[in-house]
């Protein structure tokens, strides 16, 4: 376990997504034009390459990467989430496809009540922005791994090409909260204006060279990243070394 940690950005991701449970999923098509579920199939790619029976998927939402795990694996997958709005949908959604195979909990990336090595892979998206040390954050998700498993995320990201970084900034600066304005009012429009500059502080300060190195840091190894549509989603994973 981790030891005190700043609760701040968890309060600011409460405040921020407690309202939106019912449309969360349309907020993560909007800002990735569409592309969110080819994102989340790529993740999925790499847990499903090695034996999963338990899978952990940290920061799940409305239980769309848990789901998409429980299809792909076959496993038993525990989803973990600090808000309780967000997983009173996610438990409507698993009473909506009969899915018994899931198992919600709330609580904290940070601060993992589960034994060490007690998953044969963990999963996480759109988490880092929202906590005040990522890489402590990363060293605890990865000690829930088995030796041998994997670990692996889902993340927005910066284009690298400037042309289309320009173009991804202004979609998320100006087209964007007008867009959640015209979908879901004002509580849209805040998260709206509030993701794109959000995503950009965080990679001024954490950029994905800094984000390979907190993995291997951590202990995982053969750190691979795959940027998505253009660079505007990020997929990484890795193993955790040991096992048979």
């Amino acid at each position: 376990m981790m030891g005190r940690i700043d609760t701040a950005p968890n309060r600011q991701a409460t405040e921020l997504f407690d309202g939106l449970p019912a449309r969360y999923d349309r907020l993560g098509a909007l800002l990735s034009l569409g592309q969110d579920r080819r994102w989340r199939k790529e993740m999925v790619r790499h847990v499903r390459a090695a034996p999963t029976g338990r899978v952990l998927d940290v920061a799940t939402g409305p239980a769309g990467v848990a789901l998409a795990i429980r299809s792909a694996t076959g496993a038993q997958v525990v989803g973990l989430d600090l808000t309780g709005p967000m997983l009173e949908r996610a438990r409507q959604n698993l009473l909506t496809q009969n899915e018994h195979g899931v198992h919600l909990i709330q609580g904290r990336g940070e601060e993992l009540p589960f034994a060490d090595g007690a998953f044969d892979a963990v999963t996480f998206t759109y988490l880092l922005r929202y906590v005040a040390d990522p890489a402590a954050t990363v060293a605890e998700l990865a000690r829930v791994v088995r030796p041998g498993g994997i670990l692996a995320s889902l993340e927005f990201h910066l284009p690298p090409a400037p042309w289309w970084r320009g173009l991804w900034w202004g979609y998320t600066r100006l087209v964007l909260p007008v867009a959640g304005w015209l979908t879901g009012g004002r509580e849209w429009f805040e998260v709206g204006r509030f993701l794109g500059p959000s995503i950009s502080r965080h990679y001024r300060r954490y950029p994905l060279s800094w984000t390979v190195d907190a993995w291997k840091q951590a202990g995982i190894e053969g750190v691979g990243s795959r940027l998505m549509s253009l660079g505007g989603g990020l997929v990484m994973w890795g193993t955790k070394p040991g096992g048979s």
